[in-house]
């Protein structure tokens, strides 16, 4: 994979949440509820920790260990480094439900990834079916095609260490190395089941994160999108669903966020799935001349 970055200039301009208009200042004030102890229950594989299962997703999807599961693993990089990556994130308030959709590719020992977004025709009017193409590494997300206002040949780069949720909803797709570093907060694991996606058999767990203790545990590369997430939530705990192979790789996860807001709450679920393990990415991000630093026209 081939990741070239752009020369530092030019400062990021704000943009609203792709997934929820208006989601994020209604936000503004930060809970700390707090999870009661750890707790984990053991699943089938003669006593395995479903806890620590769920908190080394990343570390094997990222290459820095070896696979958890019952399969024979050579090495740490047999388990991880890319993939192919489908994304769902549908937002539910009043009654009314939208969904945004993404698909593409992650290499996560670079964490670097490119995918195209398509948004829901009465989400985004006129342009609605005009995907934007998103270029995720740490700290930044980068997006052409973004809409009113922005020329057709120009990126707009955002920092996502600025953004009151760290990006894990504003940009309309969760980035897959910071869904997966969210379950380093994992507390309160229960494993599930056996189960089949994509023809591939998994084991499910269901838990909570906590997101301060996510961005805590998590890799420099993720901290500092989870740090200025804790500071964005109104509630730092997270319902989550993981899936993990055999090898102990990250299939899937969907988190459920929840907005408290005047009015009625909106849920937002965020849903990364991965396959084809593997996969060649490229990445080249924009260079300064490429990238729109005038005012984003809001809808």
């Amino acid at each position: 994979m081939v990741v070239q970055r752009h020369r530092s200039g030019g400062g990021a301009r704000a943009v609203c949440a792709l997934a929820v208009v208006g989601v994020m200042a209604a936000t503004a004030g930060c809970g700390s509820d707090r999870v009661g102890g750890d707790s984990a229950v053991a699943d089938e594989r003669g006593g395995a920790d479903s806890l620590d299962a769920v908190r080394r997703a990343a570390e094997v999807l990222g290459g820095t260990v070896s696979g958890t599961g019952t399969g024979t693993v050579a090495g740490a990089g047999d388990v991880g480094g890319s993939a192919r990556v489908r994304t769902s994130m549908q937002t539910a308030a009043g009654g009314t439900r939208v969904t945004i959709r993404g698909r593409g590719a992650y290499d996560f020992r670079r964490r670097a990834g490119r995918l195209e977004v398509v948004l829901p025709e009465d989400a985004a009017g006129a342009d609605g079916h005009r995907p934007i193409t998103e270029l995720l590494v740490p700290d930044a997300l980068y997006m052409m095609n973004r809409g009113a206002g922005v020329p057709a040949d120009k990126w707009v780069r955002v920092d996502t260490t600025a953004l009151a949720d760290g990006n894990l909803v504003t940009g309309g797709v969760t980035d897959p190395m910071i869904a997966a570093e969210l379950l380093r907060g994992a507390r309160q694991v229960e494993y599930v089941g056996q189960a089949v996606l994509a023809g591939v058999s998994v084991r499910h767990y269901r838990g909570v994160s906590d997101i301060g203790r996510a961005a805590r545990e998590a890799s420099p590369q993720s901290r500092g999108a989870l740090v200025a997430a804790t500071k964005g939530f109104r509630t730092r705990t997270v319902p989550f669903d993981a899936y993990l192979d055999e090898q102990g790789r990250l299939r899937e996860v969907r988190h459920r966020f929840t907005f408290a807001a005047e009015g009625p709450a909106v849920e937002v679920t965020s849903t990364t799935s991965l396959s084809d393990f593997g996969v060649p990415v490229s990445v080249r991000l924009p260079d300064d001349h490429d990238i729109y630093t005038g005012k984003i026209e809001e809808r």
